[in-house]
């Protein structure tokens, strides 16, 4: 299969961009690297089944001169991160609703099957869990930019689904829940990352907030595997998909076991999210995700504990390098 990859040398973008090539796959990268690095793509960077196009998923021309030789594309390209989410909100409205139409458009007039990975962020403030695709989405006040990353991928969602009923786009959406791994950085918010950095370098552990809300971690290659499964299942198209796993834990024992893992001496110390990130912030106290739908349709469950993942996150703690990575 031919395909295009949008946000390819991102975190989750790149992991799944040497998953394709193991598979046999010929991949396109398409990314501005604002927020992705050609560093993560340094191991498969002379792969002759690679191709890494610098350029915006928002830029329909190129979109559409990719596509004509792809047939799939994975969307990926989006704003990502609580931190960036509220610093710009502006980008990231337009940024994931306008790079997703584009993708959309183009994938319309060639008949090519999308994949779009969503976020768990679209179920809101919702206190019913574990979440089932078919819930009510409860999203806070609009005077609040934390809710406009979610707000702006729900209506991702809506416009994907619209195109498959009134254009026969081929179209599965993949709600991913706190995917975390190796590549992923702290830069904008993401909370493992930041906490294995700290603890490995010796600096207290932030924990924002009370502390008790909880989240469920999967790995990247984990989630990986499930977008492949997905993106390959005639029976997923139309659907709207959980990705993640299921073994909830609190932020404050999160940075328990973190420090307990690494064996730092590093104290855990809370900050409120007033001073983290401004008056009104609201965050979802938590988030688990039904995964009965993504077993049924492709027999996948998350395989790696959470001890394995930040085992995995501390091994591969270094400094950044550049690569020197061929781009048209």
């Amino acid at each position: 299969m031919r395909v295009l990859v949008t946000g390819g040398a991102g975190f989750i973008g790149s992991h799944l961009t040497e998953a394709l090539l193991r598979r046999g796959d010929a991949v396109t990268v398409l990314d501005d690297l604002s927020t992705g690095t050609l560093d993560n793509l340094r191991a498969v960077q002379a792969h002759p089944r690679l191709v890494i196009v610098h350029g915006s998923a928002r830029d329909e021309s190129l979109v559409e001169r990719i596509l004509e030789n792809c047939d799939a594309v994975l969307h990926l390209a989006a704003a990502v991160g609580v931190r960036l989410i509220i610093e710009r909100p502006v980008h990231t409205i337009e940024t994931n609703v306008g790079a997703t139409e584009v993708v959309l458009r183009a994938a319309a007039r060639r008949k090519r099957r999308v994949l779009l990975a969503s976020t768990s962020e679209v179920y809101g403030k919702s206190a019913k869990v574990p979440f089932l695709e078919t819930d009510d989405l409860h999203l806070g006040p609009t005077s609040h930019a934390r809710w406009a990353y979610a707000c702006s991928k729900a209506l991702d969602e809506w416009l994907a689904l619209a195109y498959s009923r009134e254009h026969g786009v081929p179209v599965i959406i993949a709600r991913l829940f706190n995917t975390v791994g190796p590549r992923q950085t702290g830069r904008y918010g993401m909370v493992l990352p930041t906490l294995v950095r700290q603890a490995v370098c010796g600096e207290p552990l932030t924990v924002y907030g009370p502390g008790t809300q909880t989240r469920c971690f999967s790995h990247v290659a984990d989630t990986v595997e499930a977008l492949i499964r997905l993106l390959g299942s005639d029976a997923a198209l139309g659907e709207v998909v959980n990705v993640g796993s299921q073994d909830e834990i609190s932020i404050r024992a999160l940075a328990e076991r973190v420090v307990q893992l690494t064996r730092s001496t590093s104290p855990i110390v809370a900050i409120p999210y007033e001073q983290a990130y401004g008056p009104g912030f609201e965050d979802m106290s938590r988030r688990i995700p039904d995964v009965s739908k993504l077993a049924r349709l492709t027999g996948f469950h998350c395989r790696r504990s959470l001890d394995a993942i930040i085992l995995d996150m501390v091994g591969t703690q270094s400094v950044p390098r550049t690569a020197h990575v061929p781009v048209l």
